[in-house]
């Protein structure tokens, strides 16, 4: 063997082990879209594919901010929540009569001044995510619920806004659209802008970027304010599909969205991740759930199917992480 053949190997032995998890979601989306194939007739027909892409639409957006979260080494167990706030907010102000353009304005700068406040608790004041971030989810689902005092509030007569949950552009829904649009853009602003490697570097080694000038506690408390604005658009998204607002909007929510973004290849314990893989984690989540349904099992079962999903995904980006660990201090 050659110099360059085994320099041609070195590099495509490496490739794989980098992109180990990704290569490994993408085998596993495919193999869960051919066992629903043949398990079902319907769930191939393009409504059907079409809907699963509808109903992943708010799991990628906030799935999108909260692979930053996860980069820096932190959680967001709140986003839910902020879901079913953002949700039961906008369904009462629109039935108020203001405009929902203005609607739409308002509640994504409500979600960023959430996700600020607690990026603030997180980054400023020493707190652990896990601790404020479980904090709000109490909090906002309580507010959420004093507020509809648990009632369902139906939205009239804003059909723009409607378009925004129910409407197609060249038969595709315009929610995974602006879904796709957003992945995009984290994509881009992750691997080219400035403030994506700020963030890989404060996951990597907190101190280290303190100490050659970045500006470590801020993009702690920025990553936070996006996932506020992500949940704020997911929660406008959802209602604007259903038509209508409701405390009890994306129960469980949190946990798709970390699963999503974990079996996506992003790594709990920060300074690495993939929105390829956040993608490709969302759509198994919405594909497992979507074709146990077509299956005629119960739904309850996929939380059991999620948890589970959660514990492996874990439990291999632990293993995977650990071997390339090791493989690169041998290199």
């Amino acid at each position: 063997m050659t110099y360059t053949e085994r320099g041609a190997g070195s590099a495509f032995a490496d490739f794989l082990t980098e992109k180990a998890q990704v290569l490994s979601i993408a085998a596993f989306f495919l193999l869960c879209v051919l066992f629903f194939s043949v398990a079902t007739d319907v769930f191939l027909t393009p409504g059907n594919l079409l809907n699963i892409l509808r109903q992943a639409a708010p799991i990628l957006v906030v799935a999108v901010a909260m692979t930053f979260v996860i980069i820096t080494a932190g959680i967001d167990l709140s986003v839910g929540s902020q879901v079913a706030l953002i949700n039961a907010s906008a369904a009462l102000i629109l039935a108020a009569g203001v405009p929902w353009p203005l609607v739409v304005a308002g509640m994504l700068l409500l979600g960023a001044a959430i996700g600020l406040t607690q990026g603030w608790f997180v980054a400023y004041q020493g707190i652990p995510a896990f601790i404020v971030t479980l904090a709000g989810l109490s909090i906002l689902r309580g507010a959420a619920l004093y507020m509809t005092q648990g009632y369902s509030i139906p939205i009239r007569d804003a059909p723009g806004f409607f378009w925004l949950g129910r409407g197609t552009i060249l038969d595709i829904p315009v929610p995974a659209l602006i879904a796709l649009g957003v992945a995009g853009v984290g994509a881009l602003v992750l691997s080219r802008q400035i403030y994506g490697r700020r963030v890989v570097a404060v996951g990597s080694n907190p101190e280290a970027a303190r100490r050659v000038g970045m500006p470590a506690k801020w993009t702690i408390a920025s990553v936070y304010m996006l996932t506020g604005i992500a949940s704020a658009a997911a929660g406008l998204l959802i209602a604007a599909r259903l038509g209508s607002g409701s405390s009890n909007a994306a129960v469980g929510f949190e946990l798709q969205v970390i699963a999503a973004v974990v079996l996506g290849g992003t790594s709990l314990f920060g300074g690495r991740g993939s929105l390829l893989g956040t993608v490709l984690g969302t759509l198994t989540i919405a594909v497992i759930g979507n074709g146990l349904i077509l299956m005629h099992i119960s739904p309850f079962f996929t939380e059991i199917v999620t948890g589970t999903i959660i514990l492996v995904a874990i439990w291999l980006n632990t293993r995977i992480f650990t071997a390339n660990f090791s493989f690169r201090r041998k290199t």
